[in-house]
Protein backbone atom coordinates (compact mmCIF):
# COMPACT_ATOMS: atom_id res chain seq x y z
CA UNK A 1 0.00 0.00 0.00
CA UNK A 2 1.42 3.33 -0.86
CA UNK A 3 0.74 5.09 2.52
CA UNK A 4 2.07 8.41 1.02
CA UNK A 5 -1.02 9.10 -0.74
CA UNK A 6 -3.49 7.73 1.72
CA UNK A 7 -5.70 10.74 3.31
CA UNK A 8 -4.09 11.77 6.68
CA UNK A 9 -6.95 10.68 9.92
CA UNK A 10 -9.12 13.81 9.98
CA UNK A 11 -9.03 15.10 7.10
CA UNK A 12 -12.54 14.52 5.45
CA UNK A 13 -11.90 15.90 2.21
CA UNK A 14 -9.18 14.29 -0.60
CA UNK A 15 -6.76 17.46 -2.15
CA UNK A 16 -8.22 17.64 -5.42
CA UNK A 17 -11.51 17.57 -3.78
CA UNK A 18 -10.46 20.82 -2.18
CA UNK A 19 -12.97 23.56 -3.32
CA UNK A 20 -11.53 26.63 -5.26
CA UNK A 21 -11.72 29.98 -3.50
CA UNK A 22 -14.52 31.73 -4.12
CA UNK A 23 -12.94 34.76 -3.24
CA UNK A 24 -9.13 35.00 -5.18
CA UNK A 25 -7.47 37.48 -5.74
CA UNK A 26 -7.25 39.52 -9.65
CA UNK A 27 -4.01 38.72 -12.10
CA UNK A 28 -1.65 41.69 -11.14
CA UNK A 29 0.93 42.57 -13.68
CA UNK A 30 4.03 41.07 -12.68
CA UNK A 31 5.24 38.61 -9.89
CA UNK A 32 3.56 38.86 -6.42
CA UNK A 33 5.48 37.41 -3.03
CA UNK A 34 3.61 35.25 -0.60
CA UNK A 35 5.05 34.53 2.69
CA UNK A 36 3.71 30.74 4.20
CA UNK A 37 4.18 28.95 7.06
CA UNK A 38 3.48 25.07 7.76
CA UNK A 39 5.94 23.01 9.59
CA UNK A 40 9.63 22.80 8.44
CA UNK A 41 10.41 24.71 5.80
CA UNK A 42 12.14 21.81 3.93
CA UNK A 43 8.61 20.24 3.46
CA UNK A 44 6.45 23.38 2.32
CA UNK A 45 9.45 24.62 -0.02
CA UNK A 46 9.76 21.02 -1.54
CA UNK A 47 5.55 21.54 -2.43
CA UNK A 48 5.35 24.55 -3.49
CA UNK A 49 8.57 24.97 -5.94
CA UNK A 50 6.66 22.40 -8.22
CA UNK A 51 3.53 24.27 -9.32
CA UNK A 52 3.57 26.26 -12.07
CA UNK A 53 3.73 29.54 -12.02
CA UNK A 54 5.94 29.49 -9.04
CA UNK A 55 9.04 31.37 -10.15
CA UNK A 56 11.11 30.90 -6.71
CA UNK A 57 10.73 29.60 -2.89
CA UNK A 58 13.07 30.83 -0.71
CA UNK A 59 12.88 29.58 3.18
CA UNK A 60 13.54 32.01 6.04
CA UNK A 61 11.63 33.19 9.12
CA UNK A 62 8.94 35.32 9.88
CA UNK A 63 7.23 36.36 12.81
CA UNK A 64 10.40 38.01 14.97
CA UNK A 65 12.94 40.22 15.23
CA UNK A 66 16.16 40.29 12.63
CA UNK A 67 18.22 39.56 15.72
CA UNK A 68 17.10 36.27 16.47
CA UNK A 69 16.39 35.15 12.42
CA UNK A 70 18.82 32.63 12.59
CA UNK A 71 18.34 28.68 13.33
CA UNK A 72 19.04 28.21 16.29
CA UNK A 73 17.53 30.78 18.04
CA UNK A 74 14.30 30.24 15.93
CA UNK A 75 14.35 26.38 17.29
CA UNK A 76 14.17 27.14 20.52
CA UNK A 77 10.70 28.27 19.86
CA UNK A 78 10.93 31.50 21.93
CA UNK A 79 11.70 33.97 19.31
CA UNK A 80 8.11 34.45 18.09
CA UNK A 81 9.59 33.46 14.44
CA UNK A 82 8.20 30.89 12.40
CA UNK A 83 9.68 28.75 9.89
CA UNK A 84 8.58 30.31 6.52
CA UNK A 85 8.70 30.29 3.25
CA UNK A 86 8.45 33.26 0.61
CA UNK A 87 7.22 31.91 -2.69
CA UNK A 88 7.40 34.01 -5.89
CA UNK A 89 5.00 33.56 -8.54
CA UNK A 90 3.22 34.54 -11.56
CA UNK A 91 -0.34 35.49 -10.64
CA UNK A 92 -1.14 35.21 -14.63
CA UNK A 93 -0.69 31.71 -14.44
CA UNK A 94 -0.97 30.82 -10.58
CA UNK A 95 -3.20 32.77 -8.34
CA UNK A 96 -2.70 33.30 -4.53
CA UNK A 97 -5.83 31.50 -3.53
CA UNK A 98 -5.00 28.34 -5.77
CA UNK A 99 -1.31 28.17 -3.91
CA UNK A 100 -3.11 28.18 -0.71
CA UNK A 101 -5.48 25.61 -1.96
CA UNK A 102 -2.33 23.42 -2.36
CA UNK A 103 -0.25 24.70 0.59
CA UNK A 104 -4.10 23.96 3.04
CA UNK A 105 -4.19 20.21 1.30
CA UNK A 106 -0.55 18.82 1.21
CA UNK A 107 1.85 21.27 2.36
CA UNK A 108 0.95 20.60 6.03
CA UNK A 109 -1.99 19.80 8.23
CA UNK A 110 -3.60 23.15 8.84
CA UNK A 111 -5.41 21.63 11.76
CA UNK A 112 -2.45 20.90 14.15
CA UNK A 113 -2.13 24.15 16.60
CA UNK A 114 1.78 25.16 16.78
CA UNK A 115 3.15 21.68 15.48
CA UNK A 116 3.67 19.32 12.12
CA UNK A 117 3.33 15.92 13.27
CA UNK A 118 6.61 15.54 15.86
CA UNK A 119 7.93 18.69 15.18
CA UNK A 120 6.48 20.33 17.98
CA UNK A 121 6.74 24.37 18.89
CA UNK A 122 5.32 27.82 18.10
CA UNK A 123 8.02 27.97 15.15
CA UNK A 124 6.32 24.89 13.18
CA UNK A 125 2.71 26.76 13.58
CA UNK A 126 0.56 26.84 10.29
CA UNK A 127 0.35 30.91 9.66
CA UNK A 128 -0.04 32.95 6.46
CA UNK A 129 1.45 36.47 6.65
CA UNK A 130 0.19 38.26 4.22
CA UNK A 131 1.70 41.13 2.21
CA UNK A 132 -1.60 43.50 1.55
CA UNK A 133 -5.08 43.90 2.42
CA UNK A 134 -6.30 41.47 -0.34
CA UNK A 135 -3.87 38.53 0.42
CA UNK A 136 -5.76 39.01 4.18
CA UNK A 137 -9.26 38.76 2.38
CA UNK A 138 -8.72 36.30 0.59
CA UNK A 139 -6.57 34.20 2.87
CA UNK A 140 -9.69 34.58 5.48
CA UNK A 141 -12.31 33.98 3.07
CA UNK A 142 -11.16 30.84 2.19
CA UNK A 143 -10.49 29.37 5.58
CA UNK A 144 -13.45 30.08 6.66
CA UNK A 145 -14.93 28.11 2.94
CA UNK A 146 -13.02 25.00 3.91
CA UNK A 147 -14.23 25.29 7.87
CA UNK A 148 -18.13 25.60 6.19
CA UNK A 149 -17.21 22.85 3.71
CA UNK A 150 -15.89 20.54 6.47
CA UNK A 151 -12.34 20.23 4.28
CA UNK A 152 -11.20 18.53 7.65
CA UNK A 153 -12.86 17.00 10.50
CA UNK A 154 -11.44 19.51 12.96
CA UNK A 155 -11.30 23.88 12.25
CA UNK A 156 -8.81 24.76 10.76
CA UNK A 157 -6.57 27.33 12.88
CA UNK A 158 -4.07 28.60 10.76
CA UNK A 159 -2.78 32.27 11.95
CA UNK A 160 -3.32 35.11 9.83
CA UNK A 161 -1.03 37.69 10.16
CA UNK A 162 0.86 40.94 8.95
CA UNK A 163 3.82 40.37 7.13
CA UNK A 164 6.20 42.51 9.01
CA UNK A 165 9.52 41.44 7.53
CA UNK A 166 11.02 38.12 5.79
CA UNK A 167 14.37 36.92 6.81
CA UNK A 168 16.18 34.75 4.46
CA UNK A 169 17.41 31.28 6.24
CA UNK A 170 20.92 30.26 5.96
CA UNK A 171 22.12 28.99 2.74
CA UNK A 172 22.33 25.26 3.71
CA UNK A 173 18.61 25.62 3.80
CA UNK A 174 17.75 26.61 0.73
CA UNK A 175 16.21 23.74 -1.99
CA UNK A 176 17.16 21.26 1.18
CA UNK A 177 14.97 18.57 -0.26
CA UNK A 178 16.02 18.52 -3.98
CA UNK A 179 20.13 18.61 -3.04
CA UNK A 180 19.36 16.04 0.53
CA UNK A 181 17.09 13.33 -1.00
CA UNK A 182 18.41 10.34 0.90
CA UNK A 183 18.01 12.39 4.44
CA UNK A 184 15.55 10.33 6.53
CA UNK A 185 13.53 13.72 7.35
CA UNK A 186 13.20 14.23 3.38
CA UNK A 187 12.34 10.72 2.85
CA UNK A 188 9.32 10.19 5.24
CA UNK A 189 7.91 13.41 5.61
CA UNK A 190 8.98 15.83 2.30
CA UNK A 191 8.71 12.98 -0.41
CA UNK A 192 5.37 11.82 0.38
CA UNK A 193 3.78 15.22 0.74
CA UNK A 194 5.18 15.65 -2.92
CA UNK A 195 4.24 12.13 -4.27
CA UNK A 196 0.35 13.65 -2.83
CA UNK A 197 0.99 16.98 -5.17
CA UNK A 198 1.40 14.47 -8.31
CA UNK A 199 -1.04 12.59 -7.64
CA UNK A 200 -3.95 14.82 -6.92
CA UNK A 201 -2.71 17.89 -8.65
CA UNK A 202 -0.92 16.75 -11.70
CA UNK A 203 -2.76 19.67 -14.20
CA UNK A 204 -1.02 22.25 -11.73
CA UNK A 205 2.65 21.09 -11.56
CA UNK A 206 5.27 22.30 -14.04
CA UNK A 207 5.91 20.96 -17.02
Amino acid sequence: MDLSCEIPKGRHLAPHEFPDPLLDSAPGAGPQTAVLAGGCFWCVEAVLKEIDGVLEVVSGYAGGSADTADYDRVCSGRTGHAEVVEVRFDPARVSFGQLLKVFLSVAHDPTQLNRQGADQGTQYRSAIFYTDEEQKRVAEAYIRQLNEAGAYDAPIVTEVAPLEAFYQAEAYHQDYASRNPGQPYILFTAAPKVTKLRKHFADRLKR
